[in-house]
């Protein structure tokens, strides 16, 4: 039977992984991923192997000390390359000073080729998780003071296809989540650049972004949004911008992976962050004319 979701993160998943790692140690990694994949039945809607998202996963448990994946066999490019992610010399100058010296603040949709090069660059230097690829809807953006002094950026992308702690405080089922899962988007990145110490920055920023980026996406996607989520890290961050900027903490994440399988947690353990855009975001969610 095919699957389009995630399969089990369990213990026996991860000795699974390890031992074809072992028997097969000249296999590269984009051959393990397939052939994991078939090993599960791993595949979308149409048959096709689900082999960048078994990437990710194999990437995540790699990160978590879970498991060491074979040598790279096509190397990461070097800078400069034209098609790596570039890397820029930014102005460092501190910034230093309280936020009503800096607004109104510049919100700028990053959409140019320019620009987005520029935001690439930005994250991957700067953020503890560097630059992925996009995967799906996505809306990027870049803050800079009154006078043109970037500050910050952020990227919102797809939503966690599952979350116990979220989907529980929204109350919909399986297949109510499928519908409305659209209609959620995920703050994957949040940088504030280590040059620029201004009190109360961050909430005000997503304070700000909370106020149009429903408006942006519909722009940009034909519909817009219900409802924003973020997972921050237990052990390295204490969420207080989001706190500060009336973000809701439902919960934490197991550790577990996605559907706990298993009695020891495997993946960081995340506090899980929602913030409704819509009043009535339950009953939205829930609609049946968003299939």
């Amino acid at each position: 039977m095919k699957t389009t979701n995630r399969p089990e993160i369990t213990e026996e998943l991860v000795k699974q992984i390890c031992k074809t790692i072992s028997e097969k140690p000249s296999m590269g990694r984009s051959r393990l991923s397939v052939e994991l994949c078939e090993m599960w039945d791993w595949r979308d809607a149409g048959g096709k192997v689900k082999d960048m998202s078994c990437r990710d996963l194999l990437s995540s448990l790699e990160k978590a000390g879970q498991i060491v994946l074979p040598p790279r066999i096509r190397f990461p490019r070097k800078l400069g390359d034209s098609k790596g992610i570039k890397h820029f010399a930014h102005d460092e100058t501190p910034v230093i000073r309280k936020l009503g010296e800096l607004q109104p603040l510049d919100i700028e949709v990053v959409t140019s080729k320019e620009s987005m090069t520029r935001f690439q660059s930005y994250i991957d230097q700067y953020h503890y998780l560097g630059f992925d690829r996009f995967i799906g809807e996505r809306m990027a953006y870049m803050i800079s003071s009154r006078n043109g002094e970037s500050l910050a950026c952020l990227l919102f992308g797809s939503a966690a296809w599952s979350c116990r702690e979220r989907d529980s405080f929204i109350g919909w089922s399986k297949d109510e989540r499928s519908r409305g899962l659209k209609m959620l988007t995920n703050n994957s990145r949040f940088l504030i650049f280590p040059w620029v110490n201004v009190p109360h920055l961050a909430s005000h920023i997503l304070a700000l972004i909370a106020r149009r980026i429903s408006s942006d996406w519909e722009l940009k996607y034909g519909h817009g949004l219900c409802l924003l989520e973020t997972f921050v890290e237990c052990d390295r961050f204490k969420g207080t911008c989001y706190k500060a900027a009336n973000w809701i903490n439902v919960g934490q994440t197991t550790g577990r992976g996605r559907d706990g399988g298993h009695h020891s947690a495997i993946l960081p353990i995340k506090d899980v962050y929602i913030y409704p855009l819509e009043t009535r975001f339950r009953q939205a969610l829930s609609d049946t004319k968003l299939m």
